[in-house]
This record gives C-alpha cells, sequence and structure tokens, in this order.
C-alpha cells in the first residue's frame, strides 16, 4: 500500500455553490497547508460564542489537484480517500462526482475512488470540499474550522488489508504471546499468504507469523494468526518499547507473484484493572497520574503539528503524568502515536453528548440563556458509525487502554432529569437559576441513559472486547441508582472523591478511577490512599480555548501548562507530589488574611516587594523537611497538610530568599532575588531531547514543520525581568504561525507579529520553508534586537 498525504490545498472561505465542479477556477483562492483550521486565523470577537473561545466559524471550501501521475501505476488498484478529521459538516467532491459527506469533526472516514479514478479524463484529480460550521455554539470548548486533520490518497494492490486488529495475549516470563487479526479484501480470485513480521523497534529481533486465506474476486476473507514473542520488549509507561508490524500479502496475479505490504506500529503489553488493587501494567502495579486534554493549541487552533505536541507531553511527563484523557472526544492520529512513544496511558472518549444537547454557553460560563447546537443533532443516525471509527483508527497503539463512551451525560436536568433529586448537586451549580437546579418532570427522564449506553457498550465489545468499556459520571450518586454504572468494565467519576469509599461497597466487583478530578492535594489523596483507585485525571493538564468566562478572557486556566505550553506554580506543586525525581520549588504572594486557595492570591515567583510588605511563602517539595531563610534570616514554615505543600509568613528583605531540603543524602535549592526591569531579549528554538526525537523518529512520527522559538524578557542580572513589553517578530525563510504568551485575557489575535509578553515569556511559531534556513528577529522597545538563524529539523520523507 501506498499512501500519499495531500498537503497543499487551495481555500476560500465562504460559500462557492459551484466550487464541486472539477473545471472550477480555484487560481485565485489561497493556497493553505492541511492539516489547517481557518477559524483560529480569523482572530478572537466578542461576537462569537464564548464556550468556543470567541472564535468565528462559518462555511469554508478547500480544493486540492492531485496529479495522479505522481501516485505510481494505478491500473488494477484500489484507491482510497481517507480523512482523519474535518470539523465539520464536510462534504466531499472528487473530479465533480459527489461521494457524500460525514456530520462529525473528529471521526476517521473515507471513500472509494477507483471506479471515478478510471473515469479520468487526464492526469488532474480534483478533490473539492465543503466544510459548514455555521453552528458555532456547538460544543463546551473550541474545535477549529475547516480540514483539521490529514488527508491521504491511499493505493492499494488488488488484494489488500482492510483493517488490523493486534492483542498481546499473555506474558510468562521474558515470552509474549500475540494474535493478529487482519482483515483481506480482493478484486480478482486469488489464494493469499499473508505474513506478519515483528520487529522490534529497541533490539531490532524480529518473530514472523502466517496465515492464509482463498478468497473470490470483489470478495472478503479474515485470518487470525497466533505465536510467541520470544525476548519480547514490553511497552509501558517508564520502558515504551515498541514493534514494527509488517503484514505482507503474496499472490498468484496471473503467473506473476504479486504482494502488498502494510505497516503498523503496535505494543507488547498486559494490563489489568482490578476491583481491589487498581491498574497494573505487565504485573506491575501503576497508579494514573493523568490529565485531560483538549486538543487545541493556541496559536495552531486545532491543527497541531507533533512537534508542538511532544514539547507539551515532555512537560507533562516531567511532571510525573503518565496518562491522558482524550477529552471529549477522538483526536488526531499523530497525539496517540505520540503517547506509544513517550510512554503514556490513553484513555479515548467518544461523545460528550448523545441523543440530547448540553447546555452551551455563549455569553459566559453559567449565563443564561444556553443555546443547543451541536452533536447530539446527528448522535442518532451516526453514533454507531463515529464509536466504530474511533476504535479502528485507534485499537493498535499499545497506549490505549479504555474506552470511555460519553463524558457527563448524566449532569442533572443538563437535560436529563429525574425525580430522585429535589435539587441538583453537580459541579458547577452555584450561579444557576434555582429553577435550574430543580426536578421538572417535563425533562427527558435520566432512566434513559441507561439503554444507550447498554448499546454502545455493546458496540465497543463488538469492535474490540480487549480493552474496558468506560464513562465518566458526573452525577454517580444518582447514576449508580439508576444502573448507569451496570454496563461498564471501568467506573469513572468526575470531582466525586468523597462517594469512593461507600460506592467501592456498593459495587464490589468494578473497578474506579477518577476520569475527573480537581488539583487539590484532597483529591489526590483519595487516590493514594486507597489502593483500589486506579489513578485520577486532573481537569486539565494545558489551558485551552473555549469554556470561557466572558470577554476578553477566551479560554479556560485550568491546566497546569499556560495555552503557550509554559509550567505554572502548580506544575511544580503537582511534580512535588508526582514525580519520583527531587523537587524544591519557591513561590510567593502578597500576605493575605482570611481563606486562600492555589489561585486566590495568585501565585508567582516574584520577590520584589516592599521591604517590610507581608509575604505569603509557599515551598513545594518532596523532600521530608525544608529550610527558608529571607536574607539569612530563617523564616518559619509549617507543612499544610490540606493544601499539600510547606507555607509560611515573612516581611520582605533586600537579601535572598532561599530554600535548602535534603532529599535521599542529596542537598537541593532554590532561591528568588528581587528582579529588575528588561534588559535584553533571550530567544532561544526549542529542541527535543535526543532520546525523545530517536523515540519519534522509530516510530515514524515527522518532526518537523515547526519551530518553537521560547522568548523571555532577562533584566540586566540575566534573571527574568519583572516587566512585560510588546515584543515584534519577523520571520524570513518561513511563515509566522502566530505569537502566543499564554495570557487567556489577551484578545489580539495569535496571528499578529506583535504580542505583549505575559510574566516575561512568549512563545514564537513559525513554519519554516523547506529546505531553507530559517531568520528571525526579534524586538522590544527600548532593547537591542535580537537575531536568531535556526536550521529547521529535518521531516521524516
Amino acid at each position: 500500500m501506498r499512501s500519499h498525504d495531500i498537503s497543499r490545498w487551495a481555500f476560500l472561505l465562504g460559500d462557492e455553490r459551484d466550487a464541486w465542479k472539477k473545471g472550477f477556477d480555484d487560481t485565485a483562492w489561497r493556497e493553505v497547508a492541511v492539516p489547517h483550521d481557518w477559524s483560529i486565523e480569523q482572530g478572537f470577537t466578542p461576537e462569537a460564542s464564548s464556550g468556543t473561545g470567541y472564535l468565528p466559524g462559518g462555511i469554508g471550501w478547500y480544493r486540492a489537484h492531485v496529479p495522479l501521475s505522481e501516485a505510481g501505476p494505478l491500473e488494477g488498484r484500489h484507491l482510497r480517500l481517507v480523512f482523519h478529521g474535518a470539523y465539520k459538516n464536510a462534504d466531499v467532491w472528487v473530479n465533480g462526482y459527489h461521494l457524500g459527506g460525514r456530520p462529525s469533526g473528529h471521526a476517521a472516514f473515507s471513500f472509494d475512488v477507483t471506479e471515478i479514478v478510471g473515469y479520468r479524463p487526464d492526469d488532474d484529480l480534483v478533490v473539492s470540499v465543503r466544510i459548514d460550521h455555521t453552528d458555532i455554539s456547538d460544543a463546551r470548548w473550541y474545535n477549529g474550522s475547516g480540514l483539521t486533520r490529514r488527508v491521504e490518497l491511499e493505493v492499494h494492490e488488488a488484494v489488500r488489508l482492510t483493517s488490523l486488529a493486534f492483542e498481546t495475549l499473555s506474558v510468562e516470563g521474558a515470552t509474549a504471546r500475540v494474535r493478529i487479526a487482519a482483515s483481506l479484501a480482493s478484486a480478482v480470485d486469488a489464494d493469499v499468504e499473508v505474513t506478519h513480521a515483528l520487529r522490534s523497534l529497541s533490539r531490532g529481533s524480529v518473530t514472523a507469523l502466517a496465515a492464509g486465506a482463498a478468497i473470490a474476486a470483489d470478495g472478503s476473507a479474515e485470518t487470525v494468526a497466533e505465536g510467541a514473542v520470544p525476548g519480547a520488549d514490553l511497552w509501558s509507561d517508564d520502558a515504551p518499547h515498541l514493534y514494527e508490524l509488517t503484514t505482507t500479502l503474496t499472490w498468484d496475479a496471473g503467473g506473476e507473484p504479486a504482494r502488498s505490504e502494510h505497516r503498523t506500529v503496535v505494543g507488547l503489553r498486559t494490563f489489568v484493572f482490578d476491583p481491589d488493587r487498581g491498574f497494573s501494567i505487565n504485573g506491575s502495579p501503576r497508579t494514573l497520574k493523568g490529565v485531560c486534554l483538549h486538543e487545541d493549541a493556541g496559536a495552531w487552533g486545532v491543527a497541531v503539528p507533533p512537534v508542538v505536541w511532544l514539547r507539551r507531553l515532555l512537560s507533562l511527563k516531567r511532571a510525573g503524568c503518565n496518562a491522558i484523557r482524550m477529552a471529549h472526544n477522538p483526536h488526531a492520529p499523530e497525539l496517540y502515536a505520540l503517547c506509544d512513544a513517550l510512554g503514556f496511558f490513553v484513555i479515548d472518549e467518544a461523545f460528550d453528548e448523545w441523543e440530547n444537547p448540553k447546555n452551551k454557553w455563549w455569553q459566559g460560563h453559567n449565563v443564561y440563556p444556553p443555546r443547543h447546537d451541536g452533536a447530539a443533532h446527528d448522535f442518532p443516525e451516526w453514533h454507531e458509525r463515529d464509536l466504530a471509527a474511533m476504535i479502528e483508527a485507534h485499537r493498535h497503539h499499545p497506549s490505549v487502554i479504555a474506552w470511555s463512551i460519553g463524558n457527563e451525560v448524566d449532569y442533572p436536568n443538563d437535560p436529563y432529569a429525574s425525580p430522585l433529586f429535589a435539587e441538583m448537586t453537580g459541579n458547577n451549580d452555584a450561579s444557576k437559576p434555582a429553577a435550574e437546579r430543580q426536578y421538572d418532570p417535563s425533562r427527558p427522564d435520566i432512566r434513559r441513559l441507561t439503554t444507550i449506553a447498554t448499546r454502545l457498550a455493546a458496540i465497543v465489545r463488538r469492535a474490540d472486547p480487549t480493552r474496558p468499556v468506560t464513562f465518566a459520571a458526573a452525577f454517580p450518586e444518582l447514576s449508580r441508582q439508576t444502573g448507569l454504572l451496570e454496563p461498564l468494565d471501568l467506573v469513572g467519576y468526575n470531582y466525586k472523591e468523597h462517594l469512593y469509599e461507600a460506592d467501592h461497597a456498593h459495587l464490589p466487583h468494578k473497578p474506579f478511577v477518577g476520569s475527573e478530578n480537581g488539583h487539590t492535594y484532597r483529591a489526590w489523596r483519595a487516590v493514594i490512599d486507597n489502593e483500589w483507585i486506579s489513578g485520577q485525571f486532573l481537569w486539565t493538564g494545558i489551558d485551552y480555548l473555549g469554556e470561557a468566562r466572558g470577554w476578553p478572557v477566551h479560554g479556560s486556566p485550568a491546566g497546569i501548562l499556560t495555552i503557550a505550553g509554559f509550567e505554572k506554580p502548580t506544575w511544580h506543586l503537582r511534580r512535588s507530589w508526582w514525580s519520583d525525581e527531587p523537587v524544591l520549588h519557591l513561590a510567593t504572594r502578597p500576605w493575605a488574611e482570611g481563606e486562600r486557595t492555589l489561585w486566590n492570591p495568585p501565585i508567582t515567583r516574584a520577590w520584589e516587594y516592599n521591604e517590610g510588605a507581608d509575604v505569603e511563602v509557599l515551598v513545594f517539595t518532596n523532600a521530608p523537611s525544608v529550610r527558608v531563610t529571607a536574607g539569612g534570616a530563617d523564616v518559619p514554615i509549617e507543612w499544610d497538610d490540606d493544601h499539600g505543600l510547606w507555607r509560611g509568613r515573612v516581611a520582605a528583605s533586600a537579601g535572598p530568599l532561599e530554600a535548602v531540603a535534603l532529599r535521599d543524602g542529596a542537598e537541593l535549592r532554590d532561591e528568588l532575588h528581587r528582579r529588575g526591569p528588561a534588559a535584553r531579549l533571550d530567544a532561544v528554538p526549542w529542541q527535543a531531547p535526543a532520546s525523545a526525537v530517536a523515540a519519534c523518529s522509530a516510530a515514524g512520527i515527522d518532526l518537523g514543520g515547526a519551530l518553537q522559538i521560547e522568548v523571555e524578557l532577562l533584566d540586566a542580572h540575566g534573571r527574568r525581568a519583572a516587566q512585560d513589553l510588546p515584543i515584534s517578530v519577523s520571520v524570513r525563510g518561513g511563515e509566522l504561525i502566530g505569537l502566543d504568551s499564554g495570557d487567556l485575557g489577551d484578545p489580539s489575535s495569535y496571528a499578529d507579529s506583535t504580542r505583549r509578553s505575559h510574566e516575561g515569556r512568549l512563545v514564537a511559531f513559525v513554519r519554516p520553508e523547506r529546505g531553507a534556513t530559517v531568520n528571525v528577529a526579534l524586538t522590544a522597545p527600548g532593547l537591542p534586537q535580537t537575531d536568531l538563524v535556526c536550521a529547521p529539523a529535518p521531516a521524516l520523507e
């Protein structure tokens, strides 16, 4: 099988009803690179919806001209046009023939174009796609608009592989036993030999398995091969060994040997969710230290290059994170490949709503009235195909450990209701009108959800019986009573840690996981104090666009990383709980009487307070004790068991604030100094560690296509300045995609070449021209210009 990315497209933002025609003149349209997100290019506007990030939608057209001569020999081949996702309501034409469409913006879909290519009048295959995203209040977060994922033309031989299911049956000692089920289709009568070669990407050892099938013309067949892999390199979060599975089909084609090859990256592992002992991988207990992620990345929208995700994922890994929940839809295929290569467990999730829509906030969070656009409109007709498509696309990934059939579909009164409660007790209800929190018999009955869940669970088990079915419950205190949790193999609770103990007694045969959790120490203690809780997934790992409280704030600040990918103070606190590496980190804020949270007043690294001012000192560490001094004088601190940190109060001094701790005999140090105004701009292109690059390369992940330049304002002493300035960036040899400071309250367009720093930092994203040296110039008022010359990382061929 040969696959050809269709990456260059002509694009029009607007509706052109004749653009489906092969002969339509698109020479005046703008050329774009796919994956492409047109909404992020438009800029923020208060006229758009707060829930989807104050970014506009609309209608857009894409047209690609594919030279068929570059696709190699086509006679007798099967051709397939594959979309890995298009947001949304895509309609597709090839050479003027309407093939159909897909409402979902997240499901992969494809079309057989063999016959149509046979009618071609010339070498120019024209693919036309119309995207309709006019219902911009269709979700509770940002999803982008356009051909947001890869598009490929696949050229298959007459006998082809249509699907592949890889399973590790068991691991005993150094030997793994595997099962490979292959589905085949053929345009000719053929006796087919199927050979599977498993090559370890760690050591190069190869194991071969074989099967065979006789297929009639225009028929199909299923083959199964089982066997042992000696000296198996097992996949896990701390040792993510992978295998290249090459499936070769051979048959006789009129007296001549014919063959077809298909390459898949897989992993050997076994895992268990146990009701009493929690999660284990390859027989070793493991706590899931997870985060939930939406799929946008600031200036890129949802058309995110893998290298941008790599920077973010490696930062999460350094914090001790080992798991990701794909909220609340299937993500782009490259993210799953990165999770395989880096060692992240994945809960894949299909839906945020089922047959009835949730409230969609468009004037600020919980500001009435809501709107009710969204995926529920298409759920009755498309849910089975969309759910099966998610599993088919991702079941070969060793990182995927569970299939989630829904998120918070049982949220009370949104829209389902029950007479079993007089007043709802959901997660974000304090500001809602009283009528919205009380039982209303005219709303859909929540018992309907059990019927749907049973149906969805059956679909999952037919498609993949090897992984558990789960669900993220918002209202488990009721859902347990209505039977909604019964069809599940793994019960997920969102923010309801206080119910764990009692519900474990009610459902002793069910394993539990925190599918969505707050950042509190209490929520984490609920995991580590109860062996049978498999882990937790923070809401969220990274700030994201949408679910905004109100203009000009256009995203959610729930992450431990900013939307620009910078580490927040809460990242360091989380690392002190999650990481096995030594951690010591100082933070401060003005002293305030009364109740204080981790976010109010905000925590910073500042020490330039007025001398004598009362300052709260916070120390994040996994050392058993710590000493803090200010200007050489001891600062009394005490352990805060409610927040999992050391806390003290001190009068600010001109001398440094210092912390010293011992862990396993090693001394840890951190210090804060008074920072001055900006004296210069520092700019460094981000580079992945060699080990991560090697892992990605072995897994076939292309890390080209983006430069990420981390920019910092420094004072005269080389410390981050206590000042923010507008920073301007110009680029030669590439395209400036955008600037991002991580400030969700700055509504200026990402595409602007100037943006104000936030806490002294921003990141510049550049798409390099192929083969070009990239020259970047950075300026800020009153500072000398900084120039960079960047050689882009080579793309994989």
